[in-house]
């Protein structure tokens, strides 16, 4: 079987902590590149540079005694949040007992949030880098992710989906545009929007790459680099990602069959559906439509 944390050793931040005094309770990966890991840390001191993910970080319980060490008077504490981006850089003492929770995703996850929710270029957004800020909103959903037993598939459902929601809100409570610089390349807002369209109302088709830059009236070459500035991603793995939520979509509706699902969703069939759905988040379509009611209880309203 799988060791779930196994994957999060790719995360630099998570590895760090790996090779400090912090006691790891558990961790798992929740597909979409997201992973999850509960701490417990005292009288240490960590490091981190650069990492090449973010991570989003709530502490639970203590943490009065820790602070960055260029913001010595500034102190943690139960329901404080720090974000820790991607070009992240900081030292810390660790003081009294904490216990904390670790969001990890990776950029081209971000990605995917500042098209959709901000019609922006990635390169546009920049997270803020925070510490110790308050947010009740994150605090009542990272207490949700720590109550559920990661160990079970269903839980770890309901736990992608209190992530989506988190990353939703990191970006549309805690990102600002990224520093002016004289950006080269990219589509055009008007092209990236026209592209981004037709791909949400043709999803049964397989466009080619000739077809999307058609769109844009580019060259392939050209077209497939422009792409990749503005989406974050490639074409192909764009096409798969909305492919997937909209099956996640679905996949709520129970009068559906899984064929059909595979069918409005854009897969050539069922069995491509359940392989795709499998390695993107460790299980299959009917074990998330089972799981469904799980991820309704963990919704984070309570506040």
């Amino acid at each position: 079987m799988a060791n779930p944390t196994d994957p999060l050793q790719r995360h630099a931040v998570f590895a760090a902590l790996s090779g400090s005094r912090a006691s790891l309770e558990r961790a798992t990966a929740l597909g979409d590149g997201l992973g999850l890991a509960l701490w417990r840390n005292r009288n240490d001191s960590t490091d981190y540079a650069q990492p090449g993910h973010h991570t989003m970080s709530v502490y639970l319980e203590g943490g009065h005694g820790t602070y960055r060490r260029d913001q010595p008077g500034n102190k943690g504490g139960p329901g404080r949040l720090c974000l820790l981006p991607a070009d992240h850089a900081s030292r810390w003492h660790v003081g009294g007992a904490q216990r904390f929770l670790h969001l990890y995703f990776r950029p081209e996850y971000l990605a995917w949030h500042c098209v959709r929710l901000l019609d922006r270029e990635p390169r546009a957004v920049a997270l803020r880098d925070l510490t110790f800020a308050e947010d009740p909103y994150l605090f009542a959903l990272s207490r949700r992710l720590a109550a559920l037993d990661w160990r079970v598939p269903e839980a770890r459902m309901a736990g992608n989906a209190l992530a989506h929601e988190a990353v939703s809100h990191l970006v549309l409570s805690h990102a600002g545009r990224a520093a002016s610089m004289e950006w080269r390349g990219g589509l055009s807002a008007q092209a990236r929007r026209l592209v981004r369209d037709w791909i949400d109302s043709h999803p049964a088709h397989n466009p080619t790459l000739g077809e999307l830059a058609a769109l844009s009236g580019l060259s392939e070459f050209h077209f497939a680099r422009m792409f990749r500035v503005s989406f974050g991603m490639p074409p192909h793995a764009w096409i798969l990602r909305t492919r997937l939520e909209r099956a996640q979509r679905l996949l709520s509706e129970p009068r559906l069959t899984l064929h059909e699902v595979a069918a409005r969703a854009g897969f050539a069939s069922a069995s491509h559906l359940s392989h795709r759905f499998r390695a993107a988040f460790g299980v299959t379509p009917g074990g998330w439509r089972a799981g469904a009611s799980v991820c309704v209880h963990a919704s984070p309203s309570e506040n």
